[in-house]
C-alpha cells in the first residue's frame, strides 16, 4: 500500500481532520475545475476522488462536489458521511431525488445512476470494501449521532 495512503488514513481518523477537510472542499473543487480535473487535493494524498455533479432537489440546477470514492469493479461507491456531522450532506438528498448524475474522474466525464444501498448489501460493502479503504468512516459514523451514513453505488450508464 502507498505510504501516503497510510498517512492519510491515520490523519482521517483524527477529529480535527474533519474540521479542516470540510473547509478545503471548496478549494479542492476550484483546483479541479482550474486544472480540468488533473489535480485534486485528495489525490495528492493518494486517495481516490471524483467530482459528482447532481441535480439540486429544490433548485433543479447542477450542483458539483468533490468526494472520495471507493472503486468497486466498474462502479463507484460514495458515502454521505458529511464529515461525521448529524445531518446528511445535501448531495445525498439530491441523488435521492434525482439519481441520474455525472462524475468527473481525472478529466473523464461519466454519466452515472445512483442507487442507495441498504440492509445486508450495505453492511457487506461497509465491512468488506468501504472500511478497508477508508477506516475513518467508522469514526464519522460514531460522530454522526446515530445517523446512518448513506451509501450510494454509482453505476455508469
Amino acid at each position: 500500500m502507498n505510504p501516503m495512503i497510510k498517512v492519510a488514513q491515520h490523519l482521517g481518523r483524527q477529529q480535527w481532520f474533519a474540521s479542516v477537510g470540510k473547509k478545503l472542499v471548496p478549494a479542492d473543487l476550484a483546483v479541479q475545475r482550474r486544472t480540468g480535473g488533473r489535480v485534486s487535493l485528495a489525490r495528492l494524498g493518494g486517495l481516490t476522488s471524483l467530482v459528482l455533479t447532481s441535480t439540486g432537489r429544490k433548485s433543479g440546477r447542477p450542483r458539483s462536489v468533490p468526494l472520495m470514492y471507493v472503486p468497486h469493479g466498474a462502479e463507484h461507491i460514495v458515502i454521505g458521511s458529511n464529515w461525521g456531522q448529524s445531518t446528511h450532506p445535501g448531495w445525498s438528498a439530491n441523488l435521492l431525488a434525482h439519481p441520474e448524475a455525472e462524475v468527473d474522474l481525472v478529466s473523464r466525464r461519466v454519466p452515472v445512476r445512483a442507487r442507495l444501498v441498504t440492509g445486508a448489501e450495505r453492511d457487506r460493502l461497509w465491512r468488506e470494501v468501504i472500511i478497508p479503504t477508508w477506516p475513518a468512516y467508522d469514526d464519522y459514523a460514531r460522530r454522526a449521532g446515530g445517523r446512518e451514513l448513506r451509501v450510494f453505488v454509482l453505476t455508469p450508464r
